[in-house]
């Protein structure tokens, strides 16, 4: 364990840029946050708000489903307007001079894609896409927002404030009424193609990742506290190989005795000179 100086000077993170060629890249939600995606987070790495919902009550639960999906409905109006900002723009230069192995994120708002990024992993899923749980079919989110639209007219005016993931925070109505269709095909239970708390991040994801970093010459966490293992997890792997990892966040992470650098800014505004 070694500790961090309070405030590293401006450069700081330039240099440590500079001096690492091969970037593995992991990204949380305090990367999108000035796109006005909200995060779970507090600087503490405590929840601000009740956890997310679970994979098993997701599945099991009907009145967590339309729950889930009243809220989604009016969530996606915003989210899914979403544009990349500062950071995702300044990561994207990044990997076109070469600088990038792989960028790994755990959002599921693909605007690191919208900003140019080529070679991301989107570790726990993407928002704009659905999956049947009968038959594994995939299909956009946009069609199934109009359906979603045609089954449930009465819900088009309601209005929320954000949270995070597209979710909204819609309180004081009877869900049991909201109508969810089922898939095209079979007729099966739709899920957003992301990865629930309590459900396992897909071993080849994991696999790709670890093998990217073992490549590069060090990790860049941009906006995580790390607090969920399936980020804290490459943390452990670069000391392990003994890899420098930097850090830009707005306070703690779970990595905080690993780093070897530690931005306390937006991550726009820490990458700015990118």
């Amino acid at each position: 364990m070694h500790s961090l100086p309070d405030s590293p000077p401006p450069e700081a993170l330039q240099t440590f840029l500079e001096r690492h060629h091969r970037l593995f890249v992991l990204t949380g939600a305090g990367c999108s946050t000035e796109s006005g995606i909200p995060d779970y987070r507090d600087a503490d790495g405590a929840w601000k708000r009740k956890p997310p919902v679970t994979f098993q009550a997701f599945m099991n639960e009907p009145g967590v489903r339309h729950r889930y999906w009243a809220r989604s409905f009016i969530g996606w109006r915003w989210f899914g307007r979403a544009r990349p900002n500062g950071a995702h723009e300044a990561l994207a230069r990044l990997e076109a001079r070469g600088r990038i192995e792989k960028l790994v994120t755990q959002n599921v708002d693909r605007l690191h894609q919208a900003a140019g990024s080529r070679d991301v992993i989107d570790l726990h899923g993407r928002m704009d896409r659905m999956v049947c749980m009968g038959c594994g079919q995939r299909v956009d989110r946009q069609p199934f927002q109009l359906q979603l639209l045609d089954r449930n007219p009465s819900w088009a005016h309601l209005d929320a404030d954000a949270a995070p993931d597209g979710d909204a925070d819609l309180e004081g109505h009877d869900f049991s009424a909201f109508q969810v269709p089922g898939c095209g095909r079979c007729g099966g239970l739709l899920k957003p193609d992301v990865v629930f708390f309590g459900e396992k991040v897909p071993a080849e994801r994991v696999a790709e990742s670890m093998a990217a970093l073992e490549r590069a010459d060090a990790m860049l966490v941009v906006g995580s506290s790390l607090m969920v293992y399936s980020g804290f997890r490459f943390a452990l792997a670069a000391q392990k190989l003994g890899k420098p990892i930097a850090a830009i966040n707005l306070g703690r992470t779970r990595a905080d005795d690993l780093l070897s650098l530690k931005v306390s800014l937006s991550c726009a505004a820490a990458l700015a000179g990118v």
